[in-house]
Formats: structure tokens, C-alpha cells, sequence
């Protein structure tokens, strides 16, 4: 096909389809001056995409810090009405160009390739051959006049890509040929930004040694300078070099963050030592009240939250909404890092703006190696948030079986309520929590015997062995079996509630019970809980179960069902006095 040819067809070819994009809606991600770009596309489009081709163009090269380019294209790549389809020998021109192909780039051009031909994402092939480094694909294309400051959909041009990927002899090459230097992509970063941020000393010294009016602090969009972006990114070289060149040390962005703060969140440690040396106020605070620490331990950064407590950042401080470290170690679950805060001298206490301390957070977000934790550092259990919820309360609301029995171990006040006037219980059993709401009971009968008979002795068979879980165990096999049948066939609709009196059940703990809905015939299932509920008492009180289940059917007038299951009992019965509570 001939050049004119060739040149006719070009336009209409580059304007079709404008239908199909319309369909077509587009979100991008800016990451390191360029971002994947993800189409998504209705479904009844996709016959008319099926002939539409996805470019997804990669060029690899290798340099001393083995830099990847790659550039993700998709089709279209923008929002905007333009619609680009390069012809084949155009993509085959660009193709010579990432790969420094100069004698395919010369055959395509005296065969009349458009040099200053542009993909969908608006990149010639001066931005390939310049990111990759092809200093004489870089020359040829100049050679040719195309346009040196030409931007793509980023604001990406072939000078910042040569910053952005560390090609200082490039850059000085299209310097030479009259590139503007005070260029910025679409996020306002210009040439010694992209070098900062990707590590490039070299380039840096040029930029700042040899082009006018290139100022070391200046900012982005972001407000962010070259001295923020080293840290963010841990470019250990580039912040020595920007501080060996009198950059400003404690400027902050649009957020309020210093460079310290951006190493901390980023997880920089040896950068972070290193803008501390540098004299930055460790108890400088963001927009939303937080210091560096706050943000090392919040991303999960141990190195660097260590390195800050060395330093001597107040381990207390807490953010606009009162978040402490220990808040948010224990919002997203850092057991080391809740621990060494501890060691720091954390308020275990503190609360936030919504009056929850680190084990209300820590009982929502499930996670039971905090909560352990923080027991076992004495935190307060009966501690009411906003709701005036303790952690019990929402341990129960969200049916935390293993945090829940934790907790109870450790002892509360049982009594305490929350803004609707509910218990725990109250809380357990309306969310149908039939376990957990057993717990409960068993943990209140079981408090109400304590006071009674322990002492404080810790070490006690009790409290070695105490457990308010459901009891699984071989040993308890029998007498559990007769108290089903007991409940299931022998009770009558109402017998299990004058057992539960005569134990001493309470009112609360009957209702509690009785809010489980089983059918018809909910009395049975309600009548076997509440006599699994007792035994775990009788046997942590150390009593004979068969022998105080006789004296409970006795004491409501059933001697005759006593005489029955106390027989039935002693039958087969291999089950020892004492066995651990369960």
C-alpha cells in the first residue's frame, strides 16, 4: 500500500468506533508517573469490541538498579471523546522505538510513516525510546522534528520519562534539543520529583548543578517536594542528597505530613533514622492529629515504631479522635506491636472519641490475642464506650464465643447495661447467641458461688481448670445422656423453670432461656440448656451431679421421677465426683 494511500485512511481509521466508546467509562490509578488504566465494559458492547484490538505493551531493559518499563495500554484509555487507531506501520514504528530498532525506525520512515503518530494514551515514540534509554532512537526521532514537548494522557513527556527512569544522558540529549525543563505531569511533578522519587541521584545533581531556575523544595499538587518523596519511597540517597543540598527538612504537604511522617506510614526504617538525625519534631502532628508513630503502627511497621520509641516519642499521644498507638495496634491486630507499646508505658485505658478503649476495639474486630493481651495487662473490662457498651456487651452482640469466655474468666460486672437498658444476656440472647448466653449464666451462678467459697488463691484447682464452654468430655458422657433424657421425655412444660428456681436460677436468667424459640415443644430444648447450666456448677462445687439432680426433682414434688432417674443413673454410671468443670 502506498504513502498516499496510506495517508488517506489514516484519519478514518483513527475515528472509528465512536459508538463503542461511548459504552465505555474508565478509572485509572496514577502510580510512579504512569497508572494502569481498567476498562470496564457493558456486556451488550462487547460484539462491537470483539474486532478492536487491546494493545498491552511491555519493554523490559535492564540497568544497573534493573529498572522495569512498562506501560499497561488499554483501549481507550481515556474518558475523552478520542478515539485512536494506529495503522500497522505506525504501532511497527513505535515498536522499533522501544526496542532502539534505529534501522527499522529509518526503512519505516522513507516509506512515510506519520514520526509524530500518537497511541490512544497520547505517546509518540519519543516517550518509549526516551523511558527506555535509546539514546539513538532518541537522536533519529529529534533528527526527524518531532515534537520534544509533547505530553501524554499523564502529562508524562519524553524529559520527565528520562528523569523518571534515570537516564541522565538522554535527558541531556533532549535538554540540548530545547525541551522545557520546567515541565510537570498532571500531578505537578517535574524533573527533580520524578528523580527523587525513583532514586536517581545522578540526575538529580544535573538538574540542580546545570538547569536554571530548578528549585530543590519545590512542590507538587500534593504540596509534596522532593524531600517528602525520597522518604515515602525509602530512597536512603536521595534524602542525603537533598539534605547535603539545604533542601527545607520540616515543610509539610497538603495533609500536614512531614517526611517523617511519610517514612514512618511507609515503613522506611533507615530512612527514618535518618530524617530524625536530621533534627524533624518526632511530636509533629497531621491534619488528622496523627505523629509519625501513630502512622508506623498503624500500617504494621515494627522496625520503625521500635526505632521511634528510641527515640523518645510520646507513646501517649493521641489524634484528633483520640486514637492512642495502642488503638490502633489493636484495630488491626499487631500482637507485637500492642506489646512493645505496653512495655513503652501505653495507657491500656485510654479512650477514644467514641469512649472505646483498645479492648472494646480489639473485641469488634476479633481478635483474641489482643484481648488476652490486655487482660493480661489488667486493662478495665467493665469500661463503657459511647453505647455504654463494656467489651462483654459486644462480645455478645457479635457472638464471640472465645473472647467471651475470656472475659469472663477474667471477671466483670455482669449487671452492667447499655443504653437500651439490656444486659449482656439480654444482648446474647436476642441475638440468638444460645452458647454464649449459657456462658453468661454459668459465669453469674458461677461468681455468686466464688464469693462464697474461694479465697483469692489464683492457683486453685478452680481456677486452673475454670471453663464456661459447652462440656464435651467422656466423663460427663453419662449423666448428660440421662439429663437429655430427663428434658426430652420425663419434664412437663413447666417442671424445668421450678428446677431452675429451686437452683436458684434467676428470673433473668430464665427468660434469657426461654427467648430461644425451638417450635412447639421449645420447653425441652429449654429444660435441657438449664440443667447443663446447673451441672457445671455442681461440678465445680465439687458435688455428686446424680445425687443433687434427686434432690432438685424431690424438692419439686417428682420423688417418683427422682427414684426413676437416680436409678437409671446409677446403672451404668462410670462417671468420677469431681471431673473439671466444664
Amino acid at each position: 500500500m502506498d504513502t498516499d494511500i496510506l495517508s488517506k485512511l489514516a484519519p478514518m481509521l483513527r475515528h472509528t468506533h465512536t459508538h463503542t466508546q461511548n459504552k465505555l467509562s474508565c478509572t485509572g490509578k496514577l502510580t510512579r508517573g504512569y497508572r494502569d488504566l481498567h476498562i470496564h465494559v457493558h456486556s451488550h458492547a462487547l460484539s462491537k469490541l470483539a474486532h478492536m484490538p487491546r494493545h498491552i505493551t511491555s519493554l523490559h531493559r535492564d540497568h544497573t538498579e534493573t529498572h522495569t518499563f512498562m506501560f499497561i495500554l488499554t483501549q481507550p484509555a481515556s474518558c475523552t471523546e478520542k478515539h485512536t487507531q494506529m495503522l500497522p506501520s505506525e504501532k511497527e514504528f513505535h515498536d522499533a522505538a522501544k526496542r532502539n530498532d534505529v534501522a527499522r525506525m529509518r526503512e519505516l520512515i522513507r516509506r512515510g510513516v506519520n514520526v509524530k503518530v500518537k497511541n490512544n494514551t497520547d505517546r509518540t515514540a519519543l516517550h518509549w525510546a526516551a523511558g527506555a534509554g535509546h539514546e539513538q532512537a532518541v537522536r533519529l526521532l529529534l533528527e526527524h522534528e518531532i515534537p520534544v514537548d509533547d505530553e501524554d494522557s499523564f502529562g508524562m513527556n519524553a524529559l520527565l520519562l528520562s528523569a523518571w527512569f534515570g537516564h541522565l544522558r538522554v535527558l541531556q540529549i533532549l535538554v540540548n534539543a530545547g525541551a522545557k525543563i520546567n515541565c510537570v505531569n498532571k500531578n505537578g511533578r517535574n524533573l527533580l520529583h520524578c528523580a527523587a522519587q525513583r532514586g536517581h541521584v545522578p540526575v538529580m545533581e544535573f538538574i540542580l548543578d546545570d538547569l536554571e531556575d530548578m528549585q530543590v523544595d519545590k512542590t507538587d499538587k500534593m504540596d509534596r517536594t522532593a524531600f517528602h518523596l525520597a522518604a515515602e519511597h525509602g530512597r536512603l540517597e536521595v534524602v542525603e542528597f537533598l539534605i547535603g543540598s539545604g533542601c527545607s527538612h520540616s515543610v509539610k504537604d497538603k495533609e500536614k505530613n512531614t517526611a517523617l511522617h511519610l517514612a514512618a506510614k511507609n515503613g522506611h526504617p533507615t530512612v527514618l533514622q535518618r530524617v530524625i538525625e536530621a533534627g524533624l519534631d518526632l511530636e509533629e502532628k497531621n491534619m488528622e492529629g496523627l505523629t509519625a508513630l501513630h502512622m508506623a503502627v498503624e500500617e504494621g511497621h515494627y522496625d520503625c515504631v521500635k526505632l521511634l520509641l528510641e527515640a523518645g516519642c510520646d507513646v501517649n499521644t493521641q489524634t484528633q479522635k483520640a486514637m492512642t498507638c495502642l488503638h490502633y495496634a489493636a484495630l488491626h491486630g499487631y500482637e507485637d506491636m500492642a506489646r512493645i507499646l505496653i512495655d513503652a508505658g501505653v495507657y491500656i485505658d485510654a479512650v477514644n472519641h467514641q469512649k472505646a478503649s483498645a479492648v472494646h476495639i480489639a473485641v469488634l474486630q476479633n481478635f483474641p490475642a489482643i484481648v488476652k493481651l490486655l487482660i493480661d495487662t489488667e486493662c478495665n473490662l467493665d469500661i463503657l464506650d459511647n453505647r455504654q457498651q463494656p467489651p462483654l456487651h459486644i462480645a455478645a452482640e457479635h457472638g464471640r464465643q472465645d473472647i467471651a469466655e475470656m472475659i469472663l474468666i477474667a471477671g466483670v460486672n455482669l449487671k452492667l447495661t447499655d443504653k437500651q437498658g439490656k444486659t449482656s444476656l439480654d444482648v446474647a440472647a436476642r441475638g440468638n447467641h444460645i452458647n454464649l448466653a449459657d456462658m453468661i449464666i454459668k459465669a453469674d451462678r458461677f461468681y455468686k458461688w466464688e464469693k462464697d467459697n474461694l479465697n483469692s488463691d489464683s492457683d486453685s484447682w478452680v481456677a486452673k481448670h475454670l471453663t464456661f464452654k459447652q462440656d464435651h468430655r467422656l466423663e460427663t458422657q453419662h449423666i448428660r445422656s440421662v439429663m437429655w433424657r430427663l428434658a426430652t421425655k420425663y419434664l412437663k412444660p413447666n417442671e424445668w423453670k421450678k428446677l431452675a428456681h429451686y437452683w436458684k436460677f434467676t428470673d433473668a436468667h430464665i427468660r434469657a432461656i426461654e427467648q430461644q424459640w425451638a417450635g412447639t415443644k421449645s420447653y425441652r430444648e429449654h429444660g435441657h440448656r438449664m440443667l447443663l447450666i446447673w451441672l457445671h456448677g455442681a461440678i465445680i462445687a465439687g458435688e455428686n451431679p446424680i445425687k443433687g439432680l434427686y434432690e432438685g426433682l424431690v424438692g419439686i414434688c417428682r420423688r417418683d421421677l427422682a427414684e426413676s432417674i437416680r436409678k437409671k443413673a446409677n446403672a451404668d454410671s462410670t462417671s468420677p465426683r469431681k471431673c473439671t468443670a466444664m
